[in-house]
């Protein structure tokens, strides 16, 4: 089996980033060791990344939510002379597997979007302070912060310059960032995207590729004096809690053990079991109870190792094609702490948790596997975790009593919080995009909030695909295992995604559903992958050969 690629790491474990805190302020500089990639065939210069870096990233953004509230202004820098940030390591592309570079753009993709969301939910800004060349992914990382700064300089300027370079495209939501976010016309964005040298100066400007371009020698302390403008007024008597290491072990066949998840991998029926735990015990009394529990407190600690397994099986367990959420517990234990983070929403470390849900979901949402809910008994598919069953592509569920299981009968239990509080990327609801066509549904299910609704009811509800009895559950369940294992991989995950975003087109679906449809494809051609690619000549001084048939 190839290497571990292992999501969890601690500021101890860093060698890309360094991070400095001023009060509100914190300083993000990326200093890429170019011997510290992922893999051992390639050098990361001129700070370009791997998935190693943006491991690294990812878990900075978690950590700056939960451990630095007070932080209300991120900027990242470069730690490099003459170079923000070349990239991604071309190398690393050219040699890697095409699993992996789709799954490598869609982290990085996920990475870029939590902490460009970051000033919405959690009034934290990130500021691109851009010195020197910044290109590709480089910018593509400023692009999904919330203000750029460019120095106007000889050597600094902004670029995407994939597709006369590389015969691909800006991975990382590149294009769509400029025509949705940045508002850039679109014979400019043409233009721009087929300049290798890139832009530069008040240009820049102009062609709405950067907030604001200033002059070098007073670069730093302008930078420095945003950051303060933007941070003014910050509260900084917030007390952080201390993300602690996941514990998780991981056996000889795949499957993995959590405190509050386990997950069963069956490679030779190429799927996995994720169940998930419900409570040991009722949620504490106040917030500030649970903020004191900190990374232990249950909601928190489930949606850390949900979150893990999830990005440990998509890069890890390639063939596990079927992933099957089960959940077991007391759900009126498991509503406790979903009412108490409710009822306290704008208490910070309610809402970080709760936020912290969305993103995962949508990392669900997004996956490219065959997805079912299994609500059987003993289940605790209690508001949060119902998300799941509406996340998925089909959800069984038990019907009246089975013999010899003495389990709570299988019910689902709507909360509030199913109406809003977790969007897709779509910006509806799961249960808004699943009865599109009906809306007044969504009216009737809110008059269900609070109860424990069985099989027949979830069924006649529109909650459920399918509700079976003793008698035909194990057969029913076994024929869809395996006939979903039986159909090609590339078929299922063009129909699960073209089936999971019904309703508006935002950027976000954009980035995962267009965007990555197509790169997917390009990276699949010979020009740009084959022999003679231009991903695989890059630095040989010869161009790519390209077959010139449009398809």
């Amino acid at each position: 089996m190839s290497k571990v690629i292992d999501f969890r790491t601690d500021p101890s474990k860093y060698h890309h980033w360094r991070l400095d805190y001023e009060g509100p302020v914190a300083w993000l500089t990326m200093d890429v060791d170019e011997n510290a990639g992922l893999f051992d065939n390639y050098l990361l210069k001129l700070n370009s990344y791997d998935l190693g870096v943006d491991i690294e990233l990812n878990d900075i953004v978690q950590r700056m939510r939960f451990e630095h509230p007070e932080v209300k202004v991120v900027v990242m820098r470069s730690g490099k002379d003459k170079v923000f940030c070349a990239g991604a390591n071309i190398r690393m592309l050219g040699g890697a597997s095409h699993s992996h570079k789709v799954n490598f753009c869609k982290f990085t993709n996920e990475t870029r979007n939590s902490f460009e969301a970051a000033e919405e939910d959690s009034a934290q800004k990130y500021i691109a302070a851009v010195k020197g060349s910044c290109a590709g992914g480089g910018y593509e990382l400023a692009l999904a912060c919330n203000h750029i700064m460019l120095t106007d300089d000889s050597t600094s300027s902004v670029a995407l310059p994939e597709v006369p370079l590389l015969a691909v495209l800006p991975g990382t939501g590149g294009l769509t960032r400029l025509t949705d976010k940045r508002k850039m016309r679109r014979d400019r964005a043409d233009v721009f995207c087929s300049t290798e040298e890139g832009i530069k100066g008040k240009r820049a400007v102009e062609w709405r590729l950067v907030d604001e371009v200033v002059p070098n020698a007073r670069f730093d302390d302008v930078v420095r004096e945003r950051a303060f403008e933007f941070a003014k007024g910050a509260s900084e008597n917030v007390q952080g809690v201390a993300l602690t290491p996941i514990e998780r072990s991981i056996a000889d066949d795949g499957s993995m053990s959590y405190s509050l998840v386990e997950v069963a991998v069956d490679r030779e029926a190429r799927r996995a079991v994720l169940t998930l735990s419900g409570p040991s015990h009722v949620a504490p009394d106040t917030i500030e109870m649970a903020h004191a529990e900190g990374a232990d407190f249950y909601l928190l600690k489930l949606c850390r190792e949900l979150e893990d397994a999830i990005l440990h099986l998509r890069l890890n367990e390639v063939e596990a094609g079927t992933w099957v959420f089960r959940t077991q517990g007391d759900g009126e234990a498991f509503k406790t702490y979903e009412d108490l983070l409710a009822k306290n929403k704008t208490y910070w470390f309610a809402r970080e948790i709760r936020n912290y849900w969305k993103r995962t979901l949508k990392r669900i949402d997004v996956t490219s596997r065959s997805l079912v809910g299994f609500v059987e008994h003993g289940s605790c598919f209690h508001g949060v975790l119902a998300e799941l069953l509406w996340a998925v592509d089909r959800t069984y569920m038990m019907e009246d009593e089975f013999e010899g299981d003495n389990r709570p009968i299988a019910t689902i239990t709507l909360s509030q919080d199913n109406f809003g509080s977790y969007p897709m990327a779509n910006g509806l609801s799961r249960l808004e995009t699943r009865f599109l066509g009906e809306p007044q549904q969504i009216d009737a299910l809110r008059d269900q909030i609070g109860l424990p609704l069985d099989a027949e009811e979830a069924d006649a509800l529109g909650l459920v695909t399918m509700i079976l009895d003793d008698i035909d559950w194990e057969d029913e369940v076994r024929i869809f295992l395996e006939e979903r294992a039986s159909f090609s991989p590339d078929a299922m995950t063009g129909m699960e995604a073209n089936l999971r975003f019904a309703g508006p087109e935002t950027m976000e679906t954009r980035i995962f559903g267009r965007l990555t449809a197509w790169q997917n494809w390009i990276f699949n051609r010979p020009n740009a992958v084959g022999e003679h690619g231009a991903l695989q000549r890059y630095g040989s001084g010869k161009r790519g050969e390209y077959s010139m048939e449009r398809v």
